[in-house]
């Protein structure tokens, strides 16, 4: 066993009433805290999350979990950095991963878990086979789910609801296929930007938006800068999306995936609300996001996979890409992770 006692301590989560501290491969949980109170632990000094009311409901959401990925940290075409595997025998990554992701959110009992994106490493049949035993086996029909650029790049006939609708107390859940056959980009076209526009209008609570692919972060560059080479939604998608979340105050946030990082950031005009990105299952950090409901707002509350053979995997897959993604993956500062979603009073 790889114990990596030189790797720093790392502030993973703040909820309203716990901490989580990762050293390593050793986890510390400091539970029962109390809301919107600075506390100091093991170095780190931090606030926890506010508790925004009376709780409502809980969900669960996973991105990218590769299953059928044999090497991680694989860019197509580009060779300059060494990937990671596991050894012959073993039991491949994206199992032992998605293994912890579904015992953790299964111990919390969710009401929803919501699947957006890279279901799959090569889209195959057997790959989806085995992402539908594992997390459907688990949670039956409270498990949600649409396909990412892995799928759609292939052509994948799988997973291809152009867009979804649950209904939680305190909260609505509309998940969209951003995906764009044999592209890895993502885009939006005009009847998912009308469904999303309508449900916004109509809903008569919160509406939290989730899809594989992130806003374009350049959406408000200057004219004349290049607007081709992106890897997110498309620029016209993202601006479209954009005006949608201004004239429809209900909807509260955009959450995403496919960029395997944790980050958090805004759109003019939109206020305060997250388009968010969260880490994937398959690698450093190795991440799963809870969404407390409160009647006075919602928590995004950050979870690394801390079984003991995820800790291992994740903590050995920091050195890709020479280490340079470690820090981006994990996010710059606790709020690109755990933060609090206004909801319209």
């Amino acid at each position: 066993m790889t114990d990596h006692q030189d790797l720093p301590s790392e502030l993973s989560t703040v909820a309203n009433d716990e901490v989580v501290i990762h050293s390593g491969n050793s986890v510390k949980q400091y539970l029962g805290l109390q809301a919107n109170t600075e506390y100091s632990f093991d170095g780190h000094d931090l606030r926890t999350l506010p508790q925004p009311g009376e709780l409502l409901s809980t969900f669960s959401s996973v991105n990218d979990l590769h299953f059928g990925e044999l090497e991680a940290g694989k860019i197509g075409g580009v060779d300059e950095w060494p990937a990671c595997s596991v050894e012959p025998g073993e039991e491949p990554y994206p199992e032992l991963m998605n293994r912890g992701a579904v015992q953790e959110m299964a111990e919390r009992d969710p009401r929803l878990v919501v699947v957006k994106g890279d279901l799959t490493s090569e889209a195959r049949d057997e790959e989806y086979q085995r992402f539908l035993e594992v997390y459907q086996g688990a949670f039956g029909d409270r498990m949600v789910h649409v396909r990412g650029n892995h799928e759609s790049y292939h052509r994948a006939p799988f997973a291809k609801d152009s867009f979804q609708e649950w209904d939680l107390p305190g909260v609505t859940i509309a998940l969209i296929d951003t995906s764009v056959e044999e592209d890895p980009r993502g885009a939006l076209d005009a009847e998912r930007l009308d469904w999303l526009d309508e449900l916004g209008q109509r809903a008569d609570r919160p509406v939290m938006v989730f899809g594989h692919h992130p806003v374009w972060e350049h959406a408000h560059q200057p004219e004349g800068k290049d607007t081709q080479s992106y890897f997110c939604l498309s620029p016209d998608s993202t601006e479209q999306l954009r005006q949608t979340f201004v004239r429809r105050p209900n909807l509260v946030g955009y959450f995403a995936g496919h960029t395997h990082r944790n980050r958090k950031l805004h759109l003019p005009g939109t206020g305060n609300r997250p388009f968010a990105e969260l880490a994937s299952v398959k690698e450093y950090p190795g991440a799963w996001a809870e969404y407390r409901v409160f009647d006075g707002g919602i928590l995004q509350i950050h979870r690394r996979i801390s079984t003991p053979e995820a800790l291992i995997w994740s903590n050995t897959t920091r050195s890709m890409y020479a280490g340079l993604f470690m820090a981006e993956a994990f996010g710059e500062q606790i709020s690109d992770r755990c933060f609090m979603i206004d909801v319209p009073k």
